[in-house]
């Protein structure tokens, strides 16, 4: 079994907040996988599943940020789980925004949520870093995460959304390397190699080909592909030769 940890502060005020990321994403999880309805237990609101074929119980904790590692120590004990069986989904200030990556263990850098942790599970458990985009100064922080994402961010947002459920079976399965790509193909798709000025230029190429292949009809030269030679033998007087040649 696997343990998923949402971060955010509970009520409807902090719904939209950017603190509240960790929360929207196993909300998106539990919508996509067909989790159960979420319920309260273990000071927390939680949800189970399967993903993949790994079982996962989804835990937002309702203590408040400062004090997640209550939720998820509680949590732990009960299913004799260890810290290499979480995963926590958390805001992360170092990441632009719409970026995810994927990490065991480490120091909790600030993050009040992860500090809680750390003081009741220690620091070997793993996190989904979310980028919500640093203010530019260590003052605004507390105000900037606890705004709601503003309007312009509902594009890249949803697209990180989609992507974390995309993957959440390669995340319980333990392949951050899976996840990531999943993540990559909602937040940042390949364009397709056969659009635009490329794909244009790809048919010109076949086109002139097929102009060349035995048994079929050979285009005239262009003027531009005329050689050197050609173009000075066969070309008419100019003007000043039709001049001289009247004296001769």
């Amino acid at each position: 079994m696997k343990l998923f940890v949402g971060l955010g502060n509970p009520g409807a005020k902090y719904a939209g907040n950017r603190h509240n990321i960790g929360f929207m994403a196993l909300d998106q999880i539990a919508s996509d996988h067909g989790f159960t309805p979420w319920k309260s237990k273990f000071q927390a609101q939680i949800s189970e599943g399967v993903l993949g074929r790994t079982k996962v119980l989804l835990l937002k904790p309702q203590t408040f940020m400062n004090l997640s590692g209550q939720s998820v120590g509680e949590a732990m004990r009960f299913y004799k789980l260890t810290p290499a069986d979480v995963t926590v989904l958390h805001d992360e200030l170092d990441l632009a925004p719409g970026k995810a990556r994927v990490k065991q263990g480490g120091g909790h850098a600030g993050h009040n949520g992860l500090r809680s942790i750390h003081s009741h599970i220690g620091a070997d458990y793993g996190r989904v870093r979310l980028g919500i985009g640093h203010p530019g100064h260590k003052d605004a922080v507390a105000g900037y995460v606890l705004r709601d994402f503003a309007k312009a961010d509902e594009a890249w947002l949803d697209d990180l959304m989609r992507g974390i459920s995309d993957g959440a079976a390669q995340l319980a399965a333990g392949d951050g390397g899976k996840f990531m790509n999943a993540v990559a193909l909602r937040v940042a798709p390949p364009r397709s190699s056969g659009s635009g000025a490329e794909g244009k230029g790809s048919k010109a190429v076949t086109s002139s080909k097929k102009a060349t292949q035995p048994g079929t009809k050979k285009t005239p030269p262009l003027a531009s592909e005329t050689s050197a030679a050609e173009s000075t033998d066969e070309s008419p007087p100019s003007a000043i030769e039709r001049l001289l040649n009247k004296f001769k």
